[in-house]
């Protein structure tokens, strides 16, 4: 019987994908603090983010997809981590997974995640890129154990530093070597 995650295909995202993607990423600026957006975007006012994401380069943008239905699952990305021009071998990284794919049972346990950024690392491979950067809004477990489990290493905490849903949030810092 083939595993879950081999039911997890990732390719590089396209235009095609920008509905679906700003689904996804509307749903964690409604119902959680993993992003600290607070106004839901259109697909038309996500297009500059999708294409600052190119197949090559350092920025990247990967998406996961149920290999029967084509049906997205979640993406990952790498984009620039500061403007100044010293930063540019450092990238800042991030997964965004349906909530479908995410929530209950078996589904969880397809490891598109892991497929995501076991994709997004191979891509970046060879670029000009010295560290990945990672900031994950606290608490979130399941976002802490997949950084570790790609070699991410915490560096510090950034106290109340976000201001959503009434409340104040910590964001935790990583980083990965990446050459």
């Amino acid at each position: 019987m083939p595993s879950e995650r081999a039911e997890v295909q990732v390719r590089p995202g396209v235009e095609g994908d920008l509905a679906a993607l700003t689904a996804i990423y509307n749903h964690y600026i409604r119902e959680t603090a993993i992003t600290f957006d607070t106004e839901i975007f259109t697909p038309e006012e996500r297009r500059p983010w999708l294409l600052s994401h190119p197949e090559d380069g350092p920025h990247r943008l990967m998406v996961a997809t149920d290999a029967g239905s084509q049906e997205i699952l979640g993406y990952a990305t790498s984009s620039p981590f500061r403007a100044r021009p010293a930063y540019a071998t450092s990238v800042e990284t991030s997964v965004y997974v349906a909530r479908h794919a995410s929530e209950g049972g078996t589904p969880r346990r397809r490891g598109v995640g892991t497929a995501l950024y076991d994709a997004l690392f191979k891509a970046l491979a060879g670029q000009q890129v010295h560290r990945a950067y990672a900031g994950i809004a606290q608490p979130n477990d399941a976002s802490t154990r997949l950084h570790l489990r790609f070699g991410f290493r915490y560096v510090g905490t950034y106290r109340e530093v976000g201001h959503k849903f009434g409340r104040y949030w910590d964001v935790a810092w990583y980083e990965k070597d990446l050459g």
